[in-house]
């Protein structure tokens, strides 16, 4: 279980970073990512300027390069990424050691 657990933490981490680049990809120009990061970080007040959206949005380093970055991972946090979202009923991001967790919990009180 001691390995179970960490490669949930990693393979977690991992698909929260894949949901950070899908979403960049989708938002494709640099002014959508601006305004998109804008509207996120104003929604969540994670406390970025003008200035840190530009760079995101007009970095050449591209969308995987990007999604590693402070801003992204801090405006596109777990707490957004496992948001539902009400009215497309849209399920969010389910962190994977939690539903491990609980799921070996049910598992072994059934035994």
């Amino acid at each position: 279980q001691g390995n179970m657990k960490t490669f949930m933490i990693e393979f977690g981490e991992f698909l929260r970073h894949r949901m950070r680049l899908i979403i960049l990809k989708q938002w494709k120009r640099p002014k959508v990512i601006y305004k998109n990061l804008k509207k996120l970080n104003d929604k969540y007040q994670c406390g970025f300027g003008h200035e840190d959206f530009y760079k995101v949005a007009n970095s050449g380093l591209g969308a995987f390069r990007s999604s590693c970055g402070n801003v992204v991972n801090f405006i596109i946090s777990p707490k957004v990424l496992e948001a539902e979202d009400p009215k497309t009923k849209r399920p969010g991001l389910i962190n994977p050691l939690d539903y491990y967790m609980t799921q070996s919990k049910r598992f072994c009180s059934t035994m």
